[in-house]
C-alpha cells in the first residue's frame, strides 16, 4: 500500500478494516531499525517496514517529531540487553508528536485527523522512530495548540517519569519542600515545573548553565554542583527528593536532606544493570533483594520510603502534563533538530556531549 505523505491520507473503505475507524491506515512505512547494539553507526532506516494491525485500545501516529531521549541512546549502546536482545530488531523512541491516523474499535479518547502527543513506556519494541507510530489511548492525548510537534515532542516521556516520581509515589502536596537533584536535565526540569505548578517550594542543583533557567522555571534555589558546596549552600530539609543522577553520593545526599516520613526517589533503579550482568534468572531476584534491602535500611536508619522510579503510561498524568502546556507551566527546549534521515548524527552528538539539550528528529 502507498505511504501517505505531506498529510495526503489514502481513503479505505470501513469493510477492508471493519475494527478501525480511520482516515489513513498503511500496511508498512519508513522505521529507524535497530538490528544489534552499537555506536549510533548501527541504526538503520527502512522502507517498508510492517506496521501491525491496531489492537482495539491502539491509536496509530502519524509522526511529525521524535525525541531523542537518554534511555535511546542507552539502549541502542546495550542498556536492557538481557530483555531486549531476543526481540531484535527494535525500533527505538518513546516520545511523539503528530496525526491521529487510525484509531481500534474502542477508543473514544481521540479521533482521526486529531493533533496529539505522548510516550511509550520504557520496555516498548516498537518505539517513535517510524513514520508511523502505534500507542494505546492511555499513552496520547490532544496537543495543546501553543506547541508546535517539535516542541510538544520533547515533554511527554521526561515529564511522565517526574510525573510518577512526584505524584504518584510521593503524592506531593502544597507548601512541601522539594529536592530535585540534577534539574538541569528534561526530567528534573520537568520536576521542577511540576513541583511549582503544586505550590510547593522547590530547590535544585545543576550545572551553571543551567541556573537562570531553573529560576526562571519557579525553583526558589538552583546550586550549581561545581561552584558551590551543595550540602553547605542547601538549607532545611524536604519533604521528598528525586535524585536524576542517583550516585552513591547523591544518594547519600539526598537522604540526608529529608525529613522524617519523607520520599527518596532515583532514577538510576538496579534492575536492568544487574539484569544485564547477570541474565533475568538471577538478576531480577537480585535487584528486588537490593532494593527491599535499602528500602528496610533507610526506614529503620532514616524513617524515609526509598524508592525506583521508572516512566509509566499514566492518562491521568498526561492531561495533567497538557493543562500545564496549555497555562504555559510546563516547557522544555529543544536544542537541536535533525530529519530522521540523519538520525545517526543525531546520536553521534548525543553520545558525544556535543549538544546539552533536548535534540528532536524531524518526520515529513
Amino acid at each position: 500500500m502507498r505511504i501517505p505523505s505531506n498529510c495526503e491520507f489514502t481513503r479505505i473503505t470501513p469493510s477492508a478494516f471493519s475494527y478501525h475507524r480511520l482516515k489513513s491506515y498503511v500496511s508498512d512505512c519508513r522505521a529507524v531499525l535497530l538490528p544489534s547494539f552499537g555506536g549510533p553507526h548501527v541504526l538503520q532506516l527502512r522502507s517498508h517496514v510492517p506496521v501491525p494491525p491496531l489492537k482495539p485500545h491502539d491509536v496509530l501516529v502519524r509522526a511529525r517529531a521524535v525525541s531523542v531521549n537518554p534511555l535511546d541512546t542507552r539502549m541502542r549502546a546495550g542498556y536492557g540487553r538481557s530483555i531486549f536482545e531476543p526481540l531484535l530488531p527494535l525500533i527505538l523512541g518513546r516520545d511523539v508528536s503528530g496525526e491521529v491516523s487510525a484509531v481500534g474499535d474502542k477508543v473514544r479518547s481521540v479521533s482521526v485527523g486529531e493533533q496529539v502527543f505522548g510516550a511509550l513506556h520504557p520496555t516498548a519494541v516498537r518505539g517513535t522512530y517510524s513514520d508511523y507510530a502505534i500507542l494505546s489511548e492511555e499513552e496520547v492525548t490532544p496537543k495543546p495548540d501553543s506547541l508546535t510537534h517539535v516542541e510538544a515532542s520533547a515533554i511527554p516521556f521526561a515529564a511522565l517519569t517526574a510525573w510518577r516520581a512526584l505524584k504518584s509515589t510521593a503524592r506531593i502536596s502544597e507548601g512541601q519542600r522539594i529536592l530535585v537533584v540534577g534539574g538541569g536535565g528534561a526530567v528534573g526540569l520537568s520536576a521542577v515545573q511540576l513541583a511549582v505548578a503544586a505550590g510547593c517550594s522547590v530547590v535544585t542543583t545543576c550545572g551553571s548553565q543551567s541556573v537562570d533557567r531553573l529560576l526562571a522555571a519557579g525553583a526558589d534555589q538552583a546550586v550549581d554542583y561545581v561552584a558551590e558546596d551543595v550540602e553547605l549552600a542547601i538549607k532545611g530539609k524536604f519533604d521528598a527528593v528525586l535524585d536524576t543522577i542517583g550516585v552513591p553520593e547523591t544518594e547519600r545526599m539526598g537522604i540526608n536532606f529529608l525529613k522524617r516520613g519523607g520520599h527518596y526517589m532515583t532514577l538510576q533503579g538496579e534492575a536492568a544493570s544487574l539484569s544485564d550482568r547477570y541474565g533475568l534468572t538471577i538478576g531480577l531476584p537480585a535487584a528486588t533483594a537490593v532494593l527491599l534491602k535499602k528500602q528496610l535500611l533507610y526506614r529503620f536508619s532514616h524513617g524515609i520510603e526509598y524508592s525506583w522510579t521508572y516512566m509509566r503510561a499514566d492518562l491521568d498524568g498526561l492531561i495533567e502534563i497538557r493543562k500545564l502546556c496549555e497555562a504555559g507551566k510546563m516547557k522544555i527546549p529543544v536544542y537541536k533538530t535533525f530529519p530522521i534521515t540523519q538520525v545517526k548524527e543525531a546520536h553521534e552528538a548525543k553520545d558525544k556531549k556535543l549538544i546539552p539539550g533536548k535534540v528532536v528528529l524531524e518526520l515529513d
